[in-house]
């Protein structure tokens, strides 16, 4: 069985960070603040559902 995830079209997904995010996701961290990452981290999942329809059986 192949899992292979297959994105229809190949582009680019915007999402707006606050600097404590970005930083956070480079692995900086904010004495032992994980919600910063976190919240980036599910700001980045939303923009990809939003985006691809994982669904939506590969062609």
């Amino acid at each position: 069985m192949n899992s292979q995830t297959v994105y229809p079209e190949k582009g680019s997904i915007d999402v707006q960070l606050t600097p404590d995010e970005a930083l956070a996701l480079t692995g900086v961290e904010f004495n032992g603040n994980h919600k910063i990452k976190t919240e980036a981290q599910r700001k980045i999942r939303n923009a990809f559902e939003k985006k691809f329809d994982f669904n939506t059986p590969a062609r």
